[in-house]
């Protein structure tokens, strides 16, 4: 989780700049070995439920792997749920960094709002892979950033995953997990768990933190509409009392013109500050959310691959069991050839549970250097989020307070007449 969050004005290339230089990657000297990628120029194509977002993706780098010091390319949103997966399914252990939200409501999908978030949103989730110490040496990751649209069209429509895989094969998917569900229920099979301390203390601790971000997402995203709402409203306001002011006279018309005008300033400023609030509080406090969820998702992978270290385990003291018993009947019930294969699928066991254990060892170790860089990534990401924040609490307060302040005088004035 390497990449800090950003704003859309120069404050985000900043940010940015900052996170990639800490990471020792993108932007370096030519010397130094630099991956550098931009999410720029996003363009609408297409109309109605087959419309979407184009970006420009560029690559700058001098990695010797790469074709050449800069590549540009275009991308659409399924190319980079596209790079998630594959990420997912190969680097087992790894927190694969989350994509910003897919908008199903037609009316929000191709706001200009909606647009820049999802694109800051997209440059954050593609920088994180690029300054990944293993993920930046994926070769998806290469062909993410090279290949042109024919090739990347061609590779996403191939079948891949749980959810493109065939009818027939899907329905044994829900059998076989009905059939677990229901041994377990009917207390014919327990499910098999990791009995570590350290483990436990990991899964409460993300749990809680998704609970707790989701908490703070919420109010941030009550917080960004009252700003907008309180904007309106003294918009609304700074009319009305404007044509007030019409039809007064000189003194009380022009403290009530002045104040409209105030009013009015006043709403801009309301309505930037929500923009801020939404781009540099909300969306940071919803990316963590799904950053998260990301980091369950690994959790449950190396659930799996536990439980089924833990068969292989079961059944290979079982086959043990037989090659014992097998071995006392060797001389009048079977003959060598047979004794033979037994043996042989015995062997054949074995080597898949040490291949299972290791597989199960790797993905420890990976989650623990993982665990290890997300939480010095959260402590700086939040730390500048809520600084945004407070900030731009105190620009807004201040400017509420300079504005009413100056009408004090000539309201004071007509007050008194």
């Amino acid at each position: 989780m390497r990449a800090t969050f950003s704003t859309v004005n120069c404050k985000m290339e900043q940010q940015q700049q900052l996170q990639r230089s800490t990471s020792g990657s993108p932007r370096s000297p030519s010397s130094q070995p630099y991956l550098s990628v931009s999410v720029t120029d996003p363009v609408k194509l297409g109309n109605g439920v087959q419309g979407y977002i184009s970006y420009r993706v560029i690559t700058k780098t001098n990695l010797p792997e790469y074709q050449g010091h800069e590549k540009i390319v275009i991308r659409r949103y399924s190319d980079f749920d596209w790079l998630r997966d594959r990420l997912f399914h190969k680097y087992k252990g790894v927190f694969i960094p989350p994509l910003p939200e897919k908008s199903a409501v037609e009316k929000f999908r191709f706001s200009a709002e909606f647009i820049e978030m999802r694109r800051q949103g997209l440059d954050i989730f593609v920088n994180r892979i690029a300054s990944h110490q293993e993920l930046q040496h994926s070769e998806d990751l290469r062909t993410f950033l090279q290949a042109d649209e024919e090739t990347m069209e061609r590779l996403r429509s191939q079948e891949t995953g749980i959810f493109k895989k065939k009818p027939a094969d899907l329905m044994q998917i829900f059998k076989d997990a009905q059939s677990k569900v229901s041994d377990i229920i009917l207390g014919k099979e327990k499910p098999v768990e990791e009995s570590n301390l350290e483990y436990e203390k990991l899964k409460h601790y993300i749990f809680e933190l998704e609970n707790h971000l989701a908490e703070a997402q919420k109010h941030a995203y009550h917080l960004v509409k009252r700003h907008r709402e309180l904007g309106q409203s003294l918009s609304d306001f700074s009319k009305a009392v404007k044509l007030l002011g019409a039809c007064e006279g000189d003194a009380l018309g022009k403290a009530f013109s002045e104040l409209g005008t105030k009013s009015e300033a006043l709403s801009v400023k309301l309505q930037k500050e929500a923009h801020q609030l939404l781009m540099n509080f909300e969306e940071p406090l919803k990316d963590y959310v799904r950053a998260v969820q990301s980091i369950k998702a690994t959790i449950a992978e190396r659930a799996n691959v536990f439980r089924h270290q833990c068969e292989l385990a079961e059944t290979m003291k079982l086959k043990e069991i037989n090659l014992d018993k097998l071995m006392l009947t060797r001389s009048y019930k079977m003959g060598e050839a047979e004794h033979e294969y037994k043996e042989a699928s015995y062997l054949t066991l074995k080597a898949e549970n040490e291949e299972a254990t290791r597989r199960f060892e790797t993905i420890v170790r990976l989650m623990n250097e993982e665990i290890a860089r997300f939480q010095e990534q959260k402590t700086l990401d939040m730390g500048i989020a809520f600084h945004e924040f407070a900030k731009g609490q105190v620009r807004l307060a201040n400017s509420i307070a300079d504005a009413w302040r100056s009408l004090l005088p000539k309201l004071e004035a007509c007050s008194t007449q």
